[in-house]
Formats: C-alpha cells, sequence, structure tokens
C-alpha cells in the first residue's frame, strides 16, 4: 500500500521532529521543509498528497504559501498549524484555500485523524458532480471558478466548498450546522459567524444575475434559488 505523503512545512525544529518521529512509518511519508520557500521548492518537486504548514515562518509565512500553490493547484489538501486562533487569521486562512485549521499545541492522534479526514474528503469529491448552472453563471468546483458572459471569478477553497453544496441542495433548506460539522468541525457560535461571512461573500459574487437568490432560513441554515 503506497504511503500518504505528507509535506510538512515548520519552523520550529522539534515540533518537527515530533511529528516526523511520530508519523514517519508505514502509512506516512513526511518531508521536511523548515520555512515557506524551502516548502514551496519541495512541493514542486515532491508532489506530496497533503500540505500540513504553520503560519508565522521565515522568508515566506504559511499563508503566502499557499497563495503561490493555489495558482495552480486547487485540489491539494491543506492543513494550517498556528498558535494564532484570531477570527480574522482563521477566516483568511481557510479565504487562501486552507481545508482545515488546528490549533497548536495539539495531540498527535488529533493530527493524524485530521489529515486522513482531508484525503478522504479529496477522494470522495472526485467521484461527484463537479460542475453546475446557476442562472447564467457555470460554477466549477474542482477549478473553483465562477463563470459569467466570459468573465471567470476565482473563488477561495472555503467559498467553494460551501457554494457546491448549495448547489446539491438547490431548492431545499442546507442545515447550518451539517455545513459547519463537516467544513469546520463543531458548530459553534464563532463558527456560525464565520460561515454568515462566505455566505455573504457568495451573494455578492453572484449578485449579477438576479434571479440568484441565497436565502437566510433563520436558526437553520439556507437555501439556493433561481427564479
Amino acid at each position: 500500500m503506497a504511503k500518504i505523503k505528507v509535506l510538512l512545512v515548520e519552523d520550529e525544529p522539534t515540533l518537527a521532529m515530533i511529528i516526523k518521529d511520530t508519523l514517519d512509518g508505514e502509512e506516512f511519508d513526511i518531508v521536511l521543509a523548515a520555512d515557506g520557500e524551502e516548502g514551496l521548492a519541495l512541493y514542486k518537486e515532491i508532489k506530496p498528497d497533503i500540505i500540513v504548514s504553520d503560519i508565522m515562518m521565515p522568508k515566506i509565512d504559511g499563508f503566502t504559501l499557499i497563495r503561490h500553490i493555489r495558482k495552480t493547484d486547487s485540489q491539494i489538501p491543506v492543513l494550517f498549524l498556528s498558535a494564532r486562533s484570531a477570527a480574522n487569521d482563521v477566516v483568511e486562512g481557510f479565504e487562501l484555500g486552507g481545508n482545515d485549521y488546528l490549533k497548536k499545541p495539539f495531540g498527535m492522534a488529533e493530527l493524524i485523524i485530521r489529515i486522513k479526514a482531508l484525503l478522504n474528503k479529496i477522494t470522495v469529491r472526485k467521484e461527484e458532480k463537479t460542475t453546475f448552472n446557476l442562472g447564467q453563471y457555470t460554477f466549477d468546483a474542482v477549478t473553483q471558478t465562477l463563470l459569467y458572459c466570459g468573465e471567470k471569478q476565482l473563488l477561495s477553497n472555503r467559498e467553494s466548498e460551501i457554494l457546491k453544496r448549495l448547489c446539491e441542495n438547490k431548492d431545499h433548506v442546507l442545515p447550518m450546522k451539517d455545513v459547519l460539522l463537516d467544513l469546520w468541525g463543531d458548530d459553534s457560535f464563532f463558527n456560525a459567524r464565520s460561515l454568515h461571512v462566505f455566505i455573504t461573500k457568495l451573494r455578492h459574487k453572484l449578485s449579477k444575475d438576479d434571479s440568484i437568490k441565497i436565502l437566510n432560513v433563520r436558526g437553520i441554515g439556507y437555501k439556493l434559488i433561481i427564479d
């Protein structure tokens, strides 16, 4: 069975070695990078299955690293590690294309579970419908783009994930709790506010077609309708 190739970008050498020593073995092949610049070079060289990256690093920080990678690769799962947990930091990480966010300190068992969960989501996604017609828009969940009259908009990874679920449940209520548990890992008030921010962003990006509406079903979730 092929090992899961993990690119770990972490500037704390002690933590990096703990993760490598714990995860290296039959299931995982851990490749270490000490900063974002080295991480970008290794990403191009080894083509990992998943990227686990710290945020605050010398030379190139984690957010900038993933911004570079998402220009050409919208599919590789990305897990951010950080001691920072401010709302703006978490939202920015998701907007740049992060798939998950793990706050330091964390347990190795939780890290392994998060990595496997992200890889499973990517595998399932490849078997699902990925292109949707929304009024005058065409949404491609693989390239994470909205096409309108020849004009293309790039969505963040989190925007794309949410819009895909709305499309799959068109004309039906998409339960907010389901989205939060699936994408954020819990349905806390803080995460619910974050989801609402992304819904507002999607409404703006779809605003050129008046027939498209994302309704807020108070206390329950959201509904995508096209008149």
